[in-house]
């Protein structure tokens, strides 16, 4: 159990109404699939501007159902970033597509979007961004390239659920767009995912491949025309996840607080002088999933498991995401290998992602700075 003065480096916000809503499915009798979904993908469809929306039971099948709805398989590629949670590329492997990484933009942490067309071949058949920490890649210029050159996009928006692009909900635009409910993310269903689709003949194919490929017609007709899998969301999550949609404008507006005051301290504690790397500062588009620095690695005599212990040893919580995925051995026995993506590479050795969370308080935001710098100015090379 972790000491009444540590900070973790998230927790879920579950109000008492969330959690009476639970204990009411549960006495209901119907827990698996059922009322509960149908309204939490009814709610989830308003926030994206009445697109279709189809709930799962987590952020990675969505991704794989839409590469398969788009008719990726053997023999195509798909475009992805190197710096991300690895179901993102593991996916684009399980319908047996190859992914193509290119490197990310040093100021965003995204996709290089100026990097993406010369990795275009005649097997390319989409590009998968991811909006790492929340910020959104450029959706002007991402659709814009896909459109040039006749590509479907699956963004990767598990972590940016309420960012917006221009004034619009990410998910409210585009080709397919997947999010993630799972317990880190701005607003959870304990685990589960939704796929924002085009149209209904493609929602309604997202439910064949949730639930083993099956059609149902009548009391007694079946019929599976599709290998699909076991996919779907509980009416138990899917309670959650409507007991927190509408704190979702209250939630990204505290993390936007918070991340405002970590950099305001950041600059006050001279981060800059030492190296360290911040986030852009964007309260426009951004939902602040996470607050992420890079540390001056060329400028410490120590790495960063080191840094994290002591923050651990302060009662700070901290994490990683992500590690190069090109640097695991799956990858590299698929033919990448160090120095692929510089970039990436550097990133994945050296980011850190610090406490964020709704019910952080005030006072927290300069215990971690000044423990972090504290412990960095310790770590100096002389």
């Amino acid at each position: 159990m972790s000491a009444p003065n540590h900070i973790p480096l998230t927790r879920p916000t579950l109000d008492d109404a969330t959690i009476q809503g639970v204990v009411e499915v549960l006495r209901s009798g119907w827990i698996t699939s059922g009322p509960q979904v149908k309204a939490f993908e009814a709610a989830l469809s308003a926030h994206c501007g009445g697109r279709p929306v189809r709930a799962f039971n987590s952020g990675t099948c969505t991704m794989e159902i839409a590469l398969r709805i788009a008719g990726i398989g053997p023999g195509h590629e798909v475009i992805t970033t190197p710096l991300t949670w690895v179901a993102t590329s593991n996916v684009i492997l399980a319908v047996g597509a190859r992914p193509v990484f290119v490197d990310l933009d040093p100021a965003t942490r995204n996709l290089d979007l100026g990097r993406v067309e010369a990795a275009i071949t005649s097997a390319t058949r989409a590009i998968m961004p991811v909006d790492l920490a929340g910020l959104p890649v450029d959706r002007d210029r991402l659709h814009a390239l896909a459109k040039k050159h006749q590509l479907r996009v699956i963004e990767d928006a598990a972590q940016s659920f309420g960012s917006t692009w221009q004034g619009k909900p990410i998910g409210a635009f585009g080709d397919f767009v997947s999010f993630s409910f799972h317990p880190n993310k701005n607003i959870t269903a304990i685990e589960g995912g939704a796929l924002v689709l085009n149209d209904e003949p493609e929602a309604k194919l997202a439910e064949q491949y949730r639930l083993q490929g099956v059609v149902r017609t009548g009391l007694d007709g079946m019929e599976c025309e599709i290998v699909g899998g076991k996919f779907n969301l509980t009416d138990v999550a899917a309670r959650v996840g409507l007991g927190q949609l509408p704190h979702l404008v209250e939630f990204t507006e505290r993390r936007r607080v918070l991340a405002r005051a970590y950099l305001a301290k950041f600059e006050a504690a001279g981060a800059s002088r030492l190296g360290l790397g911040l986030p852009l500062p964007n309260f426009t588009d951004a939902n602040w999933h996470m607050f992420q620095v890079m540390l001056p690695e060329e400028r410490l005599t120590v790495k960063r498991a080191a840094i994290m212990e002591q923050l651990q040893a302060s009662g700070i919580g901290s994490g990683v995401h992500y590690p190069a995925i090109h640097l695991f051995k799956l990858y590299r026995k698929l033919g990448w290998k160090d120095g692929d993506f510089p970039h990436a590479e550097y990133a994945g050795r050296n980011i850190l992602t610090l406490p964020l969370f709704p019910t952080m308080a005030d006072a927290d935001v300069p215990r971690v700075v000044d423990a972090l710098m504290g412990i960095i100015r310790q770590n100096l090379k002389p």
